[in-house]
């Protein structure tokens, strides 16, 4: 029967076998690390929409950590009780649960909705038509580095406040992040050490933004959270910093994937490639299909609160669930042909974005950067073609990402 090693790098290269596999022989297996795993769409959906899972890791019973769920480095060190309960507090509100993460959410969500988010569309747009033009006049370009990255940035520095030119500064802190969210056990010590240095980088860069917002504080939604402070929102220092933190480095690490993924995709499928390119109705559906196909976050985990029945068996309370939301994205009993990229593809279920209450803030704003993006670069050149033999991934196990993807360009 098949097991579910994330040491192994197929996971982060090439997880879509395994995944097959484990769905065959062992979709509901107990981990001898200490931990459930779900690999089936029904299942990992019914874990996400009850309550009775938490995003909120405080709910693990102390004698059912998973092994490795906590550094050595924290172990070993015994981290001063006080710096870790203010850690604690202060999570972004994707790891909290009702009513603190209600309270944050709304402080942004409005931000965000569909009707907010397509005003964005010119700008994102414009973005797009200068990124390409210089792909265009070089007849080059690295999809990750020099368009999937700057755009989504870009969007999310501007509708901050942050300064765009500052992007290449948290660039490296950013991606520090991104690799941290994997199962500790999997990080070395110099991995941690950099995912702790990048939330102090980013703490100390946000503390003196937001003062300075205080003083002069503009249309951006950063001055937007530091008035809200200071109206007497129990928003506190700490959260305030979290929240920015978050919505900085979510509102790019995914869509960097999804994009650079989707682009690679179409172009392991040329006749869908070319569905895209010359029929602009696909759109819609074709984005969704690639949050399917490409799963730009493969995995998630929940603690319970109380037992819980799924898949056959009961998740008892205070134990970890990982559910792997790129497994349950190519699962034949809820997609026909899943292995399959179709771009007209209806009813598609997909987790791309989670689902219930910590269903993806940011979605609208994804959806829209890939529905411009992708299609406006196949549709300005034309002529694309992968500039390499091979693509290397990211070592990343929960955001999983192309390291890069050279792409040569031909202008129409």
């Amino acid at each position: 029967m098949a097991l579910y090693d994330p040491t192994d790098p197929r996971w982060s290269s090439d997880p879509w076998p395994l995944y097959a596999e484990l769905r065959r022989s062992q979709p509901v297996q107990w981990n001898p690390r200490g931990f459930w795993v779900l690999a089936r769409h029904a299942d990992c959906l019914a874990v996400l929409r009850d309550r009775r899972a938490s995003a909120d890791s405080s709910h693990l019973d102390p004698d059912k950590v998973p092994q490795g769920f906590a550094s050595s480095r924290t172990r070993e060190r015994a981290i001063d009780q006080v710096v870790a309960d203010a850690e604690h507090d202060n999570r972004p509100f994707l790891f909290r649960d009702p009513p603190d993460h209600t309270r944050l959410r709304g402080l942004v969500a409005k931000a965000f909705t569909p009707r907010m988010v397509e005003g964005l569309r010119p700008r994102v747009l414009a973005i797009v038509d200068e990124l390409v033009d210089r792909g265009l006049e070089l007849g080059r370009i690295d999809a990750v580095a020099d368009f999937t990255y700057p755009l989504p940035v870009r969007i999310i520095c501007e509708m901050l406040g942050v300064p765009t030119a500052d992007r290449d500064t948290f660039q490296q802190w950013s991606a520090a992040l991104a690799r941290g969210l994997d199962p500790e056990f999997l990080l070395t010590e110099e991995v941690l050490q950099a995912r702790s240095d990048a939330l102090l980088a980013f703490a100390q860069y946000f503390f003196a933004l937001l003062a300075d917002r205080r003083r002069h504080p503009g249309d951006d939604l950063l001055s937007g959270l530091a008035q809200v402070e200071e109206a007497g929102d129990t928003l506190s220092e700490g959260e305030l910093l979290s929240t920015a933190i978050l919505l900085l480095v979510a509102g790019h690490e995914t869509t960097v994937n999804l994009i650079a993924g989707g682009l690679l995709a179409l172009l392991e499928h040329p006749a869908q490639l070319e569905r895209v390119r010359r029929d602009p109705k696909v759109t819609p559906s074709a984005v969704e299909e690639l949050l399917r196909y490409v799963s730009p976050v493969q995995l998630t985990g929940r603690s319970m609160i109380e037992d819980l029945p799924a898949g056959g068996v009961t998740l008892r309370r205070g134990e970890f669930v990982l559910l792997l939301l790129g497994s349950a994205n190519r699962d034949p009993e809820a997609f026909e042909l899943p292995e399959a990229l179709d771009v007209t593809r209806a009813d598609n279920r997909h987790l791309g974005f989670g689902f219930g209450i910590h269903h993806c803030l940011g979605a609208p704003l994804a959806r829209l950067e890939a529905q411009v993006a992708i299609p406006r670069l196949l549709r300005r050149a034309r002529a694309v073609d992968l500039a390499a033999d091979t693509v290397a991934y990211r070592e990343n196990v929960v955001l999983r990402g192309l390291a890069a993807l050279p792409l040569a360009l031909q202008a129409a």
